[in-house]
């Protein structure tokens, strides 16, 4: 016998761990660049740049998790959503994109200051990147969610991966028993294809 889901939650309970990442980030900017000297600038950096990287791939591991849960709940028989707070708000597609530009400017920019601060060669794998123009395409099609009511009415881009869901919900719903987001951001390529 199938048991037919008549909701599933939208949110499977990301929301205690996200860490705001511009606010966060414009803070400790703001702490390095109040000071005039450089050598207390660079110390300043050195003591933040690892607090900025548990910020970015906590962020990372959200939006991979967003992808997951997304991919899994798509796989279930037709389900209303529950907990969509985006329902019925307005959208905007400039505010919509706003987040994930900001952090594609991170990627760009932040090698740039560990060079500078720390004279050390840093990249970001190029994963990332994809990672986040496929949440914004994600977030773009469903129009910033204001208006997906069901599962059906969620739609996937088309690097998004639809086979072993099942998989996902458990990656999900582990990362979330640790409380750390960030596990996720290594299940990148479970998710997208590459």
């Amino acid at each position: 016998m199938v048991t037919k889901v008549k909701k599933v939650l939208f949110d499977p309970g990301f929301g205690p761990y996200i860490m705001a990442f511009q606010g966060s980030l414009e803070y400790l900017y703001g702490d390095i660049n109040r000071f005039r000297n450089l050598s207390q600038k660079k110390m300043k950096f050195m003591q933040y740049h690892n607090k900025i990287l548990e910020l970015f791939y906590n962020n990372i591991g959200f939006y991979t998790g967003c992808l997951l849960w997304a991919s899994y709940i798509k796989s279930l028989p037709e389900s209303e959503l529950e907990g969509n707070y985006c329902l019925g708000k307005t959208f905007n597609e400039d505010t919509d994109k706003a987040e994930t530009q900001y952090l594609l400017k991170f990627v760009e920019l932040f090698p740039k200051d560990m060079k500078y601060y720390l004279s050390k060669k840093f990249e970001f794998d190029k994963k990332f990147e994809t990672l986040l123009k496929t949440y914004e395409e994600f977030s773009l099609i469903n129009k910033g969610f204001c208006e997906t009511k069901t599962t059906a009415d969620l739609l996937l881009p088309n690097n998004v991966k639809t086979e072993n869901q099942t998989d996902f919900k458990e990656l999900v719903e582990n990362a979330i028993s640790k409380k750390d987001l960030s596990i996720l951001a290594e299940n990148i390529t479970d998710v997208i294809e590459f």
